[in-house]
Formats: C-alpha cells, structure tokens, sequence
C-alpha cells in the first residue's frame, strides 16, 4: 500500500487572481494549503487595487478537515490577490480519522453529488465487482472511459447526472461522478480541492476521496497529476463546499486565474492501481 509521502525537499504553491470589484465586497478565498499538508515555512498574501498596494489584513477562518478560509474586505476597482506559500512535506501522511457521523455524512446525497438519483444505474453497471476495493478500482476505470475531458464543457450548475449525460466535463465533474457513484453504491465519498504539482495546464484541481478498508483514498479519473504530489486545499461534500473564491456581499467578476504548484525535485511516479492517501 502506498501512503502519499513525497522524498523531496517541499512544495511552491501559489495564485494570482485578478478581479473586478464593482461595489465594496466581502469575500473569502480557499486559496491555502490545509493544516495535514505540510509544514508551512512560509506564506506572503498581497493585494493591490488599481495598480496600488493595499495594506491587506486578511481575517484566518479554520475550517473542516484542517482547511484555512481568508476572508476579505475590497475596495472598488481592479483588484489583484496575489498568494504563495512553501511546505515542507514532513513525514508520511496519515488518513484522517472519521467517526460513523462523518461517514454517514458522505453517503447521502448533496447538491452536485445527487447519489440517489444514481442508485439503480451504479447498481447495474458496478454491482457485480466485490464491495471495497475492487468496487472502487472498478469505478475509477469507469469514470475514466465514460467522460472526456474538455476545458470549458461545463457549468457551475451541472451536476453528477448531467455530468454522466454529456459524457464530458473538467475535473470537478469527474471528482463529482466518481463521489455520486460512490455513495450511490455505499461507499463514502467526498471532494477535495488540491493544488497539483505536475497538472497540465496548471489550474486549480479537483479530485474526489473515497472511504475504503478504513481509510480515504484519494481517487484522480482525470489522470492529469501523479496523486503523491497533490496538496490539500479544501474538503467536503462537493464543489458547494470547496469554491476557491465565494462572494457574501457585493459584487465580483472573477477576470483573471493563475495558479502555480511545483516540487522540489522529481515529480513522483503514480502507479495508478496502488491506494494512496491525501495529505
């Protein structure tokens, strides 16, 4: 069994976001490596607003599963987030411990991940695998030859289901086939956001985590970045729960994304059949 534990010397992650402020706005960013990821050695947070630097204060929110939430007050204007931090990787990573409360929580339906919806079809086309394992390998495999990946091909509304019926998507709607048909066979299933060392083009990733033989295994259908190298943003139900970017007040377009993640080193190599853990 293979544990995510990368043999290199750390990580850079990193973002750029540039935005049109239209009105003074609150919002909060899921923009930073969570607590399991790694030591933090170092993090800078800037903002500029038309070309001025701002001083920025921005308000620490812990979240779930040890994920860090920046909330912030713009100015109106063309305001540019600028974010980087490095990890140092530490030791192996451990799979978080979930009581059955949590475990219950990630076999029911949610917004992007309409499970019950899928109960009968995951049935009939995974049901004859043996549960656990198998079943999820099986999946995995499933989802992969089921969609292509097509940048732009979706909506922020899609779903699981339309995800399936379109038969395309990016990596949100694959995390979120995967996490529908999981729970729609029993399994476990949640979504993480992730930074993805080695990802091509760069952006920010989505993959999906599912509960088997008493731990979370980080499952990719995309196979676009070895899961080793993966760093921990955000987790939960779906996409609902894991947005890089939320508005609570005012109004914000989104104009520019440009996210960075490299290893110190070689990229692992990812055997694709083995488990692996996500930090």
């Amino acid at each position: 069994m293979t544990i995510s534990g990368l043999s290199i010397g750390g990580t850079h992650v990193g973002c750029d976001l540039v935005l049109d402020v239209g009105e003074p706005s609150t919002v909060v960013l899921s923009i930073a490596p969570a607590s399991s990821a790694g030591v933090l050695d170092g993090e800078q947070f800037s903002l500029t607003c038309n070309g001025d630097p701002r001083d920025v204060h921005p308000r620490r929110i812990p979240s779930a599963h040890g994920a860090w939430l920046h909330g912030l007050d713009l100015p109106v204007g063309r305001v540019s987030v600028h974010y980087q931090a490095h990890l140092s990787t530490g030791g192996p990573a451990t799979s978080m411990l979930s009581d059955e409360a949590e475990l219950l929580k990630y076999r029911r339906p949610s917004r992007f991940c309409p499970s019950d919806r899928l109960t009968g079809f995951a049935s009939a086309e995974l049901g004859h695998l043996s549960p656990g394992r198998a079943q999820l390998d099986g999946l995995v495999v499933w989802v992969a030859r089921r969609l292509a990946y097509v940048s732009g091909s979706s909506g922020p509304l899609d779903t699981a289901v339309e995800t399936l019926l379109a038969g395309q998507g990016v990596c949100r709607d694959y995390a979120h086939l995967v996490v529908a048909m999981s729970r729609a066979l029993d399994l476990p299933a949640r979504c993480a956001s992730v930074y993805a060392p080695g990802l091509w083009p760069m952006d920010f990733h989505a993959v999906a985590e599912v509960y088997v033989e008493g731990q979370w295994n980080v499952v990719d259908a995309t196979y676009l970045a070895p899961r080793e190298s993966l760093v921990r943003i955000a987790t939960g139900r779906d996409a609902a729960d894991t947005a890089f970017l939320t508005t609570l007040t005012g109004g914000v377009d989104m104009l520019e994304v440009d996210v960075r993640a490299s290893v110190d080193g070689e990229l692992p190599r990812d055997s694709l059949t083995e488990p692996v853990v996500l930090r």
